[in-house]
């Protein structure tokens, strides 16, 4: 798991790397690299400092989707900085268009349904979902784990209920769709809008016309 984000208007020149939930930690800063572990020392994180310095990265806050030559450089500066170089690159994209297979009754709930979605074309994941307009047969936008929310929110494998869930099926309004409703539900797609497993990128002009 790799997650980047950068905010250099609220948290200044850092670049944000998480590769696991967060949990009771520790921090040990070596020159530009600060190492957040948990209690059993397991790397949680890092924060990259002078990140620009590092890497050519946007001025916009937000996640950002390193490369495998970024990669290479933040653990080349890990080594540098007396580190292990243990950051893996993952260039799969974290919003997808998904199909939802199926979709049925949470036992423990009355407004959950457990979905298996297809991601890919031999991917299937289990989502939980508690959007009021869920059922099988409709193409969605779906947040893989590893995916950044633009609220901030992280997509971890977790579990609803008892349920385990790995991915969010999200709405317009959690994408900042121009126009989106702002009430709960899935974001429904044409079926004519791309093949499943396909990036959906909420900037485009094709996403930010959904609702036009």
């Amino acid at each position: 798991m790799l997650i980047a984000s950068y905010n250099p208007a609220g948290m200044g020149d850092v670049l944000v790397v998480l590769t696991a939930p967060a949990a009771e930690h520790t921090f040990e800063q070596k020159e530009n690299v600060v190492r957040i572990a948990d209690e059993q020392n397991m790397t949680l994180g890092f924060n990259f400092l002078h990140a620009s310095t590092m890497l050519d990265l946007p001025e916009t806050a937000g996640q950002v989707f390193l490369t495998s030559d970024d990669v290479a450089k933040l653990n080349a500066v890990l080594v540098e900085a007396g580190f292990e170089a243990e950051l893996v690159a993952d260039e799969t994209p974290k919003f997808v268009v998904g199909y939802v297979e199926k979709a049925e009754p949470h036992p423990d709930s009355d407004h959950l349904q457990i979905t298996t979605t297809v991601v890919d074309n031999d991917e299937r994941v289990q989502i939980v979902s508690g959007s009021p307009n869920m059922r099988q047969g409709i193409k969605v936008v779906v947040a893989k784990v590893g995916a950044m929310m633009p609220s901030g929110l992280i997509i971890w494998p977790g579990a609803l209920r008892g349920v385990a869930s790995n991915g969010m099926i999200t709405s317009g309004r959690e994408l900042r769709l121009p126009n989106a409703p702002q009430v709960p539900g899935a974001l429904i797609l044409p079926d004519d809008f791309a093949e499943v497993g396909t990036p959906f990128d909420a900037s485009s002009a094709e996403a930010q016309a959904l609702f036009q």
